[in-house]
């Protein structure tokens, strides 16, 4: 089973076991929970046409977790390395990077995928821990539903309708790290059918370590606050409305160039980033087939990276319908805009040909579930229609196959299209790399990269195969097989040399984005539950990632070729939990300056104790990092100084009232 919701059906007396969560429930019935993010509605998980995994509210508070990328770790085949304090590389199925721009990340339908620089900004995705639901995450190409950048996976973030969060709660957490993170959410019913909360958080994280053992320059100060109003007028119609306010510190390294020596010097900057978000949602249900979902939001973001700065504003509006058509038909479709503006500000390290962008994108989706045998073959065919502003039309289509020859067992097999529109960073930036002296002689070597308003959009063919099995009722396994066939590739692939001179002179190597070529990629993965007794809960998964570049670049990753974990959760007396996961990452290589720099491959494990003090107080002790004293997860492209993670205690009190 992939990454599956996890528990116990211990002693009612027990305060862990008294939550309404999806930890009390055995594997047979975790086979039939709902997800949403594969078909864009409710869909059984075990009859589900695609690589997904669930990770609940009970797999972060039993964990611990304090932040989304440390949340996606429990993921079979995700790739998650954490470059700093704030920054991570997320990826899934390989090209991982800071900016990795083949994933694409919603929360509560509004995507924070950035189209300045590409990829998500891990470090501005933060929540309160405890209003999230649930984290879908589906391993492969979603863009027939979700759209552009949707190539190797999506990860749909859900988090609670108020109705859920009655009451007060307050959250402490401390460590060697978190010192500290504070969390205060209250909610209430307003009206008849109408509820609501408020929150606000307020996080303190201390840098990480330098290979010397030394503290690194990454310190993070955040504060966010929020609400969220949920309203049920009648039994056909449903109303959200949510928004957030938020600002980061962030203390990071920079190089910088200089034509004087020592020409590479490397500065501690402060970047300020913030933004704000407001959504509104309204459901109707016309029947139990038949419903329509309409939903706007509007989000401000601005990200500053060593003085260069990229300030964007997106509108989006997103309806769907779905509705039976006969008995054998349940189809989905929609329409979509959205509207993004981007301000850029250059500095001495990156800037811009064109330092104002407008984006409209123009969507339609349609997606037929087709039941050929009842109860044992369905075929899903279905396509996402775009055009941008960038590149133009997009056709990103899919054809699923999902047979269940018996009660317990599915067999499912996938082909789809999906592309990724070329960043305004591919198109107009041009960055300083590196300068650095000629060995042997007086002269300076300037290595720079230049964007491409050229460029075509990445895509890919993707074939899946998987099978997913209930072998006991106290057993489930899930395997899933891809083939992903890549073409048009962007990277700075171009080089060209030339002789500038002048006091000092320099060799000018100036690199330009290009669709540079193809790849290939396959691989598998591999996970399992076990319930060993009500009381003990065993999860285990491994992936495998073999890739093949057909050109020369040190700037795409491939990622880890193995990955395994294992995790524990184990109920015990006097209202305690022990909690463990153990994680084998393969070595790697990074993009790292001009070139390309080695991880070694690492064991991670992290070990907790929970205690119900009473219902409504809860301590949570966790050791993290314990096999090390340190290790390297990922380089950052800014800067030669590599942070690598340290071992690590937090302690965490939370109080419901």
């Amino acid at each position: 089973m992939l990454a599956v919701p996890y528990g116990s059906a211990a002693d009612q007396s027990n305060p862990a076991t008294n939550t309404a969560s999806l930890a009390d429930l055995s594997v047979e019935q975790l086979m039939n929970e709902p997800v949403t993010s594969v078909a864009r509605r409710e869909t059984k998980f075990d009859e589900s046409p695609a690589a997904i995994s669930v990770i609940t509210q009970d797999d972060l508070r039993r964990q611990g977790i304090t932040t989304i990328p440390d949340a996606l770790r429990l993921v079979p085949g995700l790739d998650v390395a954490q470059i700093n304090d704030h920054e991570w590389a997320v990826s899934v199925r390989g090209f991982n990077n800071e900016f990795a721009n083949k994933l694409l990340v919603l929360v509560d339908g509004r995507s924070v995928y950035g189209t300045g620089f590409g990829g998500v900004v891990w470090g501005a995705q933060d929540l309160v821990m405890e209003d999230v639901e649930r984290i879908e995450v589906i391993r492969g190409p979603g863009a027939s539903l979700w759209g552009a950048n949707a190539v190797n996976g999506v990860i749909n973030i859900i988090t609670k309708s108020a109705k859920d969060t009655m009451g007060g709660l307050v959250s402490v957490a401390g460590g060697t790290i978190d010192q500290p993170m504070t969390e205060v959410r209250f909610g209430g019913q307003l009206a008849t059918n109408l509820y609501g909360r408020v929150y606000g958080k307020f996080d303190n994280r201390e840098g990480l370590v330098t290979g010397a053992g030394q503290e690194a320059p990454d310190r993070m100060l955040s504060g966010q606050g929020g609400f969220r109003l949920d309203w049920v007028p009648s039994e056909e119609n449903t109303l959200t409305w949510q928004g957030d306010l938020y600002h980061i510190r962030n203390v990071e390294n920079q190089a910088v160039s200089s034509w004087v020596a020592p020409y590479e010097t490397s500065e501690d900057f402060v970047d300020n980033d913030s933004g704000a978000n407001v959504l509104g949602r309204w459901t109707h249900d016309f029947s139990g087939q038949s419903s329509v979902t309409v939903q706007a939001y509007y989000d401000y973001f601005k990200q500053e990276q060593a003085g260069a700065a990229d300030a964007a504003n997106t509108f989006d509006l997103d309806a769907q319908h779905r509705f039976a058509l006969g008995s054998r038909h349940d189809l989905t479709w929609g329409l979509g805009y959205r509207e993004v503006e981007d301000d850029f500000t250059s500095s001495a390290f990156a800037g811009w040909d064109v330092t104002a962008a407008h984006n409209h994108l123009y969507s339609s989706f349609a997606q037929d579930e087709i039941l050929l045998v009842p109860e044992r073959l369905k075929l899903t065919l279905g396509s996402k229609l775009e055009h941008n502003d960038y590149t133009g039309f997009e056709v990103e289509p899919t054809g699923r196959l999902a047979w269940t020859p018996g009660e317990h067992q599915t067999i499912w097999a996938a082909v789809s299209r999906a592309v990724r529109t070329p960043a305004w960073n591919d198109l107009h930036a041009d960055a300083n790399l590196l300068l650095t002296p000629v060995p042997g002689t007086p002269g300076l070597m300037d290595f720079v990269s230049y964007g491409n308003p050229h460029l075509k959009s990445e895509d890919v063919i993707a074939y899946e195969l998987g099978y997913r099995m209930e072998l006991t009722k106290h057993l489930s396994l899930d395997v899933a097989g891809f083939y992903n066939d890549y073409d048009h590739l962007i990277a700075p692939s171009s080089v060209n040399t030339s002789f500038v001179g002048g006091a000092p002179s320099y060799l000018l190597v100036a690199a330009t984005y290009e669709n540079a070529g193809s790849a290939d990629s396959y691989g598998v993965e591999v996970s399992a539950r076990w319930d060993v007794t009500d009381h003990w809960h065993l999860m285990a998964n491994y992936s495998w990632l073999e890739m093949q570049l057909g050109f020369d670049s040190p700037y795409l990753e491939s990622g880890p070729a193995q990955q395994a974990q294992l995790r524990s959760a184990l109920d015990l007396p006097w209202h305690c939990e022990l909690n463990g996961v153990v994680s084998f990452v393969d070595q790697d290589t990074a993009p790292y300056s001009v070139s390309q720099m080695s991880i070694p491959s690492y064991v991670r494990l992290d070990v907790g104790v929970v205690w119900h003090a009473t219902p409504n107080l809860e301590l949570g002790v966790w050791g993290q990092n314990l096999t090390a004293d340190q290790h390297v997860e990922f380089p950052s492209y800014k800067t030669l100084l590599v942070t690598e993670m340290p071992r690590s205690v937090v302690a965490r009190l939370t109080w419901h009232f």
